[in-house]
């Protein structure tokens, strides 16, 4: 498995691209802008195809990429289902007060729920809803590898924001809760800032202290 990853767009939000070498097949996890440096980073000589776009959540600065990301690959669109009219609404995805021109709608081609499985070549992913930032964020897990892609819903020492319109404090910490109480560790790639791991979170981030 190569994991490659590229900070897109106004809010430096992190996407990332799983590769199984095996096949070629790669994913793309919340493409935040469509540019010339995403599209040179997916000619890497181990991409074959890119057949997924992953979303961990609605927001405009995790999805402004994704119509062009769709027209260039073909790739398939996965959203959880309480987040996927943020892509055909600029109010829901909070798209609507950017000064730049607006940006192309899509319909996603899978809606994802909790403990969902599914596989970017050989490699197997699964899906954990982990709502409170937004109704339908979900964290993407690739149990083999020990890996955790968390959006916007648990950062180095930090956690996502819950003022937005469908915010939900409350949700965040049973999300944080079910993150908590995964087996063993975790090399955790945020939508923001830099990674971490899941023992440093239980140890030091204050949110998920709580929880333990």
């Amino acid at each position: 498995m190569i994991q490659l990853h590229i900070t897109l767009g106004e809010i430096q939000t992190n996407c990332y691209i799983v590769v199984d070498e095996t096949s070629g097949i790669a994913a793309v996890i919340d493409p935040g802008d469509f540019n010339d440096c995403l599209v040179d980073l997916l000619k890497h000589p181990k991409i074959k195809s890119v057949q997924s776009i992953l979303l961990t959540h609605g927001h405009f600065d995790h999805i402004l990429g994704v119509s062009g990301l769709k027209n260039l690959t073909g790739a398939k669109v996965y959203i959880h289902s309480d987040d996927a009219g943020c892509l055909e609404d600029d109010h829901q995805s909070l798209a609507y007060h950017l000064n730049s021109d607006p940006h192309e709608h899509v319909r996603p081609d899978v809606l994802i729920e909790d403990n969902q499985t599914f596989y970017v070549g050989n490699i197997k992913m699964g899906t954990i809803h982990t709502p409170g930032h937004t109704p339908g964020s979900v964290c993407f897990v690739c149990e083999h590898q020990k890996l955790l892609f968390t959006g916007d819903t648990l950062f180095r020492m930090d956690v996502g924001r819950t003022d937005f319109p469908g915010g939900n404090r409350k949700k965040l910490m049973r999300s944080l809760l079910k993150l908590s109480a995964l087996d063993g560790d975790y090399k955790i790639f945020p939508g923001h800032d830099r990674s971490t791991t899941l023992d440093y979170e239980r140890r030091h981030n204050s949110c998920m202290r709580i929880m333990g």
